[in-house]
């Protein structure tokens, strides 16, 4: 089902924009923008038009359609979760559900603590938000969080902790302890946490993953959860995501000031439909591309191990790896020279896309078919 026969790549080339097929030159293979070339389950296609069939696309509710709210409080308690749908709102995209957490929870001047490396989504929402970004470092190996660093950095201009779990682009699944231990630094100085969890449906080797609320009573207090299903599912281009929060008094009041509670705000139905239809019956279908992620993890590790050029990272999670650069290149150097000598586009390990702490680094996307995936590394190591 995910071989290179199942790609259309004329779809492709019409469709998938933000780095990929669509926006390179013919001959180009795009290991860029975190998005399958798989087309979508077959349940989600049929979900949409039997939705369509009676004709009507009438308003929605504005918080959510009911079976979606309890489709994605349903998936989220087979992650140690508590969540009722009241929990759930709609929103646009994990990227938009991460940029209204911040308007919410920030002032103008107010400053949030983000990891470091970390997608360049969270310093954004930050920042569009009018707030400050402090950042904490994260080990580019092992993905562990400096703690102490950490604390260090609170003072009462702090309101707010971002964690990405499991972590873009490491690939760290933080353990219930580490969770449990970023729920009381946050609760010893009153603080919200934001956890983006978009990635926690791509995890490997069955390792267990914890929900952030579902730690402690402390990580339910001043808490927000982030989802969204372009990754899981393919269906970026239908901007669905979700904010979760177990205090309802928070998540209405969250509702209402991020104008949810009128025509101004809402989620598109046909979004909705096709998110719910992917949790309620495209398991079997994300359950095969999972492990056909897993076997491209493997093999895209085993191919660069040997390359001499980069040491790659093996993620335990998502469908990226962030290889460190060992030729003295530059990130931005390296992405240029693999683009321009071997015909494959990847993400620079630069400050623009993910802080600091990514320089030397490269993020190489493997959610393709295993005859793309090696054509695209062996042309990376041949480029030298």
């Amino acid at each position: 089902m995910f071989s290179n026969n199942d790609i259309n790549f004329e779809a492709l080339k019409r469709k998938a924009y933000n780095g990929r097929w669509a926006t390179l030159e013919e001959g180009i293979i795009p290991l860029t923008a975190a998005d399958p070339d798989f087309r979508t389950a077959p349940e989600i296609e049929q979900g949409i038009i039997e939705y369509l069939k009676d004709g009507y696309l009438s308003y929605g509710p504005f918080s959510g359609l009911p079976e979606f709210k309890k489709s994605v409080a349903d998936h989220f308690n087979e992650k140690h979760g508590s969540f009722s749908p009241e929990n759930v709102l709609a929103v646009n995209s994990a990227a938009q559900g991460m940029f209204l957490i911040a308007s919410y929870v920030l002032n103008l001047g107010d400053e949030a603590i983000i990891l470091d490396p970390v997608d360049f989504l969270f310093k954004k929402s930050v920042e569009t938000a009018g707030g400050k970004v402090m950042l904490c470092p994260v080990d580019t190996t092992t993905g562990d969080i400096d703690f102490e660093k950490l604390v260090s950095l609170i003072n009462p201009k702090t309101k707010l902790i971002s964690i990405c779990n499991p972590h873009n682009p490491l690939g760290k699944v933080y353990s219930k302890e580490v969770l449990i231990k970023i729920a009381e630094i946050a609760s010893a100085h009153d603080l919200w946490v934001m956890s983006d969890e978009i990635w926690s449906d791509i995890i490997y080797d069955n390792k267990n993953f914890h929900t952030y609320s579902s730690v402690s009573e402390k990580a339910k207090r001043k808490s927000f959860t982030v989802y969204g299903f372009s990754k899981s599912f393919g269906i970026a281009g239908l901007r669905i995501g979700a904010v979760l929060c177990n205090d309802l008094d928070i998540i209405e009041d969250f509702t209402e000031k991020s104008n949810f509670n009128s025509t101004i705000e809402g989620v598109s139905t046909l979004s909705q439909i096709a998110g719910t239809v992917a949790l309620e019956k495209a398991k079997p279908w994300y359950k095969e591309f999972l492990a056909h992620l897993q076997n491209n993890r493997d093999l895209a590790f085993t191919l660069l191990s040997r390359s001499e050029i980069v040491t790659p990272n093996l993620p335990e999670a998502t469908f990226v790896l962030f290889p460190k650069i060992e030729n003295g290149m530059s990130s931005d150097q390296f992405a240029q020279h693999v683009l321009k000598q071997g015909k494959v586009a990847i993400v620079p390990g630069s400050e623009r896309w993910f802080g600091k702490g990514a320089e030397g680094h490269i993020r190489i996307c493997f959610s393709t078919s295993q005859e793309i995936l090696e054509e695209g590394i062996n042309r990376i190591i041949t480029s030298f």
